[in-house]
């Protein structure tokens, strides 16, 4: 032993400690227990024992710094995933925040009260939904079926980390959420039912993208792909009970099935989110036409197998009821009508991917040849629309409206057709029903039938 404790230290020190300043607790040539090693460390940067220049004090200081930066920054990540109470678009922008801090894509978990407030944290659950279908890769999106529940593989996206929705635990139906934004919503401060039909197209493309259909716009199979087949609008069906307003979660759900020889159909349920109360309920026929002919071709058993493997087994519609009114035929309007809105034309916006009209523009046409004072009083209940022919960039396109009495009563009395004649009408006090009509101008030849009914705006 040296009889200078300075110079035991010293010698201590050069061994056991490396210029960098990081202790090594495998050398130890004295065979001293880690306390002596840890207490010579202590007197050294205390200042009892001189300096020596193995030490880089400097160093030690920054890597403090370095660790002192990382527990703040865990702190703010810990407090980020406190319990917080939240409203259903707080619970939506908060779980898309906590998706950048991983790479992964959990299915967000936002727990449900009857108050319409919930505490959740700001994390996902892991998702339950089995696999087993295959998707070959992203684009051509291959899919096989298999005995048994049913899952996609693939790598996953930016888009699909951040979007609200997901399958089932059975695979057989897609769920999404959506806040309702302020450019959604019209003069009543709630969403237009252009931007409700939005949202279903929305998630039934999600859906089929999902499950590995093809992201071409068409949401095609490979057979169909081979055969140059494409879905092609038929009917569509929409029943909204309540308009959700702005910021509004709403919850939608769709699934597909078989539909005939030629078709198929596909449905949805939306739902407040907070409540859990249905809001809307819609359903739409869907027909198979060749793209190169366009002609209207019957489903063959390789599309039905492939195209039905994320179907439900048992027949399940969101209009169970027997004869509800997204049956009813559409009779064909006979002109002139009292009301009209003539030479509409398509703008750039109303163009979809695939170059032509896209469905919902067809809403907004059929809504510019209402009467004012139907959109002054009453708010859109249903909307049936029959989808005749394609409507392209370059057409001009007539509106044409006239009442409907319904069926369990008289129509309306005191409106006054846009040419000025009045429109033979009867009394009402809560509905009214149109029939529509969507021409080309040149021609006459009919794109699209309609029906709408109207109930009283209720009191805000």
């Amino acid at each position: 032993m040296h009889r200078d404790p300075r110079a035991w230290f010293k010698t201590l020190s050069r061994s056991t400690w490396s210029s960098t300043g990081k202790w090594s607790r495998h050398s130890n040539p004295l065979g001293l227990p880690i306390e002596w090693q840890s207490l010579s460390h202590n007197l050294f940067v205390s200042g009892w024992l001189p300096s020596l220049k193995v030490f880089n004090f400097a160093e030690i200081e920054k890597r403090k710094t370095e660790r002192e930066r990382e527990r703040e920054r865990e702190r703010e990540r810990e407090e980020m995933l406190k319990l917080t109470t939240y409203t259903g678009a707080d619970q939506i922008h908060g779980v898309a925040q906590c998706h950048s801090l991983g790479p992964s894509k959990p299915n967000p978990t936002f727990p449900r009260r009857k108050d319409g407030i919930s505490l959740v944290p700001c994390t996902s659950a892991p998702s339950k939904t089995p696999v087993l279908a295959v998707v070959s890769d992203r684009g051509a999106g291959s899919v096989r079926s298999e005995t048994g529940p049913v899952r996609v593989e693939h790598s996953v996206s930016l888009a699909d980390r951040l979007r609200q929705g997901s399958l089932a635990e059975d695979g057989k139906s897609y769920k999404e959420c959506f806040i309702v934004r302020c450019y959604e919503v019209g003069i009543n401060k709630t969403a237009t039912v252009e931007t409700i039909a939005n949202l279903l197209q929305e998630v039934g493309c999600n859906h089929a993208q999902v499950v590995g259909f093809s992201t071409d716009g068409f949401a095609t199979t490979t057979t169909m792909r081979k055969m140059h087949l494409i879905w092609v609008t038929a009917r569509m069906h929409i029943e909204i009970y309540k308009y959700p307003a702005w910021s509004d979660v709403v919850e939608i759900e769709t699934w597909c099935q078989g539909e005939g020889r030629i078709g198929t159909r596909r449905d949805w349920i939306m739902k407040d989110y907070a409540t859990g109360q249905v809001i809307g309920r819609a359903t739409s026929k869907w027909v198979m036409m060749n793209q190169d002919t366009r002609r209207l071709q019957k489903v063959s058993d390789d599309v039905r197998e492939e195209h039905l493997v994320f179907a439900p087994r048992e027949l399940r519609l969101a209009f169970p009821e027997p004869n509800n009114s997204s049956l009813r035929k559409i009779a064909k309007l006979e002109d002139p009508a009292p009301y009209s809105r003539l030479g509409l034309v398509p703008r750039r916006a109303d163009l979809d991917m695939n170059q032509h009209v896209n469905n919902v523009a067809y809403i907004g046409w059929v809504l510019e040849s209402m009467p004012q004072e139907i959109i002054d009083g009453y708010e859109l209940q249903t909307i049936t629309l029959d989808y005749r022919r394609e409507c392209q960039r370059d057409d001009i396109v007539d509106s044409l409206t006239n009442v409907e009495p319904l069926e369990d009563g008289p129509a309306i009395s005191g409106l006054e057709g846009t040419n000025g004649s009045p429109a033979a009408t009867e009394d009402t006090k809560d509905y009214c029903q149109f029939l529509h009509l969507l021409r080309l101008s040149g021609d006459g030849s009919e794109i699209n039938r309609g029906r709408t009914v109207w109930r009283e705006k209720p009191a805000r």
